[in-house]
């Protein structure tokens, strides 16, 4: 079947990201160790209920407060979260072909709102308008690889599941798109994503 849309994963294929600089920033703006940051969001379940939209920011900062007996200003401490994005370049003219020809793209990603806010908020052109359809597991209520958010991805597609392509940098969350019936590969460089899409016909001058 021919590929008639195209999913990028968020953090690591469109944008870097770095989770020691959120635990280093809201360690700051806490008055915390960056080790203590670090034990409360990622070393326990808070940053998985966020992103998979079991609990809100206004929970996720309350979480946050009980645990280290601080209450910094909510918007900084949230700011400090998302603040950990750098735009990867070289897929932006990729993307910009891909949609110039017409094919139709879209964003699914494991994220959490103060992530999404914070690259959406008119930082980077490339999001949100870029994108058809932007498949979040927080607004979905499940993270990739959980089937949930694979069906609501094809859903919004309307095509059939062998006909989207997903690029995503974590094996598990590859698998779990062909699982869903998705062609999907694991992202290693913008080349190769070029090169995987050329194959698939979708072709670009990168």
């Amino acid at each position: 079947m021919p590929t008639r849309f195209v999913y990028f994963d968020f953090g690591n294929v469109l944008f870097h990201f770095d989770h020691h600089l959120a635990a280093r920033q809201m360690a700051a703006v806490a008055g915390i160790s960056e080790d203590r940051a670090w034990q409360i969001v990622f070393e326990s379940d808070l940053e998985t209920l966020y992103e998979s939209g079991k609990i809100t920011s206004d929970e996720f900062y309350e979480r946050f407060c009980e645990q280290t007996k601080t209450r910094p200003d909510r918007a900084a401490l949230l700011h400090a979260a998302g603040a950990i994005f750098e735009l990867n370049v070289p897929i932006v003219p990729l993307v910009a072909q891909l949609q110039s020809a017409g094919h139709r793209t879209g964003v699914l990603s494991n994220t959490c709102e103060c992530h999404w806010n914070y690259c959406t908020s008119g930082r980077y052109a490339l999001l949100p308008g870029a994108f058809e359809q932007i498949i979040l597991s927080y607004e979905v209520g499940a993270m990739k690889p959980d089937p949930a958010i694979y069906r609501a991805a094809i859903k919004a597609a309307g095509v059939a599941p062998k006909e989207i392509f997903f690029i995503d940098d974590r094996q598990e969350n590859v698998d779990g798109a062909v699982a869903a019936g998705i062609d999907a590969v694991l992202f290693e460089s913008v080349r190769q994503c070029a090169e995987e899409l050329r194959r698939r016909g979708l072709r670009s001058n990168y």
